[in-house]
């Protein structure tokens, strides 16, 4: 999704912040964000120190609804939860999808908007 979609759409020179998560971590990741962003991207393994109130452009929308949905009962063990995410990532529906891609775009269009300044997006 950032490299098909999200990373054409930036303006030329744009700083990318990068959340730290331990998924977005990963070499593969770093070294895209190193060829897509050199020395403009923020977060572990950047050369660039975090700044304050910086805008967040990802939606969290579907990471909302699976952690929801995945919790929505006790877990008894590993298996359980396991097959609880299995189940849940299955469940995720086109609408679904289609809201988390309507709020992307949302979010792009007031950085574009805003030149990348500081906003409150919710």
């Amino acid at each position: 999704m950032l490299q098909l979609y999200a990373v054409p759409q930036f303006p030329e020179g744009v700083i990318f912040q990068q959340d730290g998560a331990p998924p977005h971590y990963g070499n593969i990741v770093r070294e895209f964000l190193d060829t897509a962003f050199p020395h403009r991207w923020i977060g572990r393994g950047a050369v660039m120190a975090w700044p304050p109130r910086s805008p967040d452009v990802m939606p969290l929308d579907l990471w909302d609804y699976v952690k929801q949905h995945v919790y929505s009962e006790r877990i008894n063990d590993i298996n359980h939860f396991k097959q609880r995410i299995t189940n849940v990532i299955h469940s995720v529906t086109l609408d679904v999808l289609t809201r988390v891609w309507e709020e992307l775009d949302h979010r792009l269009d007031v950085c574009r908007a805003t030149n990348g300044a500081h906003s409150e997006l919710r």
